[in-house]
């Protein structure tokens, strides 16, 4: 509890410093960025937030934030609140769990590493929320549900955990196995996605990936370094969630205020998607009236039975952090802003598309709230890879057939840029009334569901003949893996090979092998571990080692 104390004051120090010295810096765009047709970016996703309550100019906040309608998500003039996220309970309300400070506070927003977690009500899923109850202290709250439907709350240094969504609440501590790997950038602001065998994905604030088997057992982790875009940023607030095609991952530079999207089959291989996940800006009603928050972060987004993004919820703040003061007229909140729901697509084709295949057959599923024979601009659409879709490319509507209630629609195969990169095609185009319409599908061919061996750094022992070498080497898919190859290099030498045999879903094996003398005594090596499954993308593991030691 001390370490995480001082921890916390240190962030807190950094924040201060860094936010009064700089309220923000210019990121560079790529190029290519310019290129981005309407639907390209995540960014083109975010809707005009209904209009709830009256508008009103008696309020908090600066010139840039009234009038607004105060009772989009949750605030009041008593408390200042940040983070947090909802989810549809049993009983038809929305339950949100936020934290928030007193607004009075001496510290002003820096109160923020005392503040509380509590529970919010509304019967809609955009607010006003009211506070029901309290749980206790703790920052960042993240609301899961496990697979014996128990509810999680995390927070920085533990998690909440009841049976129901109204509690009562008990705080524990998670449990984390670095195993063998550098931890990065800390463990705080973590994010959960659950897989389909009820096991969970977490991503912590650095970019690391980590498995755990219930959600509450251990979190392990498989990555050595951070899957966020190569470029410079101030990473933070990461968000990942599952839908029925992929995984989705948001992460903000909070320095640039900008914040990027990824999307992966696995939640382990990320693929970054170009333009802006969100920037400052994106908060309108529609009536037209636009609140100009100075900085949103902590997003969070709430998901319908298929996993699909419904909402994005958001901290927000009138002006740098360091600026608001106890008992001024500045603040923060929680806001709830619509988002375009992809629709639901399925390629109908089972054969891999290649560069002879001539057309491609697509079903667009109709939905309660979506007639796609009435509701889409068939003219407009475009399907293939995201890499061509959202720069305007992609392949074209040859034609297209009733099926029932869906719609079928062939595409002419040439242009849609497929290749052994891709996990899922994209649909992109608009509705009949101009409004974003997109999509995305599972190529048939692909297995989404693999084993996910990983090695722990392998330990070596002095014998007569040279080195014994032993490696664990664990399975954190959610299927059993067949036998793999396993090979120890040091520099571009292999000096030991051998079998992993196969694993069930969280299975771990020890792996004895043997090298010569090819190591000097207090020496340090750079070995590398390399498993090979047939059909998957080889899995490494470098480390900088003293052999023996």
């Amino acid at each position: 509890m001390r370490s995480f104390i001082l921890i916390t004051v240190l962030l807190v120090f950094c924040v201060f410093v860094l936010d009064a010295n700089a309220l923000s810096v210019d990121r560079e765009r790529p190029p290519e960025w310019d290129n981005l047709v309407y639907g390209g970016r995540f960014m083109d996703r975010f809707e005009a937030m209904p209009v709830q309550g009256e508008l009103t100019g008696d309020t908090w906040g600066a010139d840039n934030v009234v009038p607004r309608y105060v009772d989009n998500g949750i605030e009041d003039s008593e408390w200042s609140y940040w983070g947090g996220n909802a989810k549809l309970g049993a009983d038809g309300k929305y339950h949100l769990y936020v934290c928030r400070w007193a607004e009075d506070s001496k510290n002003g927003h820096m109160q923020w590493p005392w503040s509380i977690v509590v529970h919010a009500v509304s019967d809609n899923s955009f607010g006003p929320y009211k506070v029901k109850d309290v749980l206790g202290k703790g920052h960042n709250p993240e609301l899961f549900q496990l697979e014996d439907g128990r509810y999680v709350v995390y927070v920085m240094n533990g998690y909440y955990i009841a049976s129901d969504v109204n509690g009562p609440w008990k705080f524990k501590k998670f449990e984390f196995d670095p195993r063998g790997r550098k931890i990065i950038e800390g463990l705080s602001n973590l994010t959960f996605a659950q897989r389909e065998d009820g096991s969970y994905l977490m991503v912590c604030r650095g970019g690391g990936v980590w498995f755990s088997e219930t959600g509450i057992s251990p979190y392990q982790q498989v990555t050595d370094k951070r899957v966020y875009p190569p470029v410079k940023g101030a990473f933070e607030d990461p968000v990942v969630w599952r839908t029925n095609v992929q995984y989705h991952l948001i992460v903000n530079d909070w320095y640039g205020r900008i914040a990027f999207y990824l999307r992966s089959k696995d939640g382990i291989n990320w693929k970054v998607d170009p333009g802006e996940a969100y920037l400052p800006g994106i908060a309108k009603y529609e009536d037209g009236t636009v609140v100009d928050w100075f900085k949103y972060e902590r997003i969070k987004v709430l998901q319908d039975k298929y996993g699909r993004a419904t909402q994005s919820h958001f901290a927000v703040i009138d002006l740098p952090k360091s600026q608001d003061k106890g008992s001024d007229n500045h603040s923060s909140k929680h806001i709830c802003i619509p988002l375009t729901v992809g629709r639901l697509i399925t390629i109908l084709d089972k054969e891999k598309i290649t560069a002879s295949t001539k057309t491609i057959r697509v079903k667009i599923m109709a939905e309660k709230d979506f007639d796609p024979h009435t509701y889409i601009d068939t003219d407009s659409l475009r399907f293939g890879a995201s890499e061509e879709v959202n720069f305007g490319r992609g392949c074209k509507v040859a034609k297209t057939e009733k099926s029932g209630k869906d719609l079928i629609v062939t595409f002419d195969a040439v242009g849609n840029g497929i290749t052994e990169d891709n996990f899922a095609a994209k649909l992109l185009g608009k509705t009949s009334n101009g409004k974003l319409l997109f999509g995305y599908a599972r190529l048939p061919w692909v297995n989404y569901i693999e084993p996910a061996l990983s090695a722990l750094p392998p330990v070596f022992r002095k014998t007569d003949a040279g080195y014994a070498i032993e490696v664990q080497v664990q399975n954190f898919g959610q299927v059993a893996s067949k036998s793999a190859s396993i090979k120890v290099e040091s520099g571009s030498k292999t000096i030991a090979e051998g079998i992993v045999p196969a694993l069930k879903p969280f299975e771990k094996t020890n792996v004895e092998l043997n090298c010569k003398k090819v190591f000097e005594a207090g020496a340090s090596y750079d070995i590398k571990i390399i498993i090979k499954q047939d059909g998957q993308r080889p899995v490494t593991l470098q480390i900088s080692m003293v052999p023996g030691e």
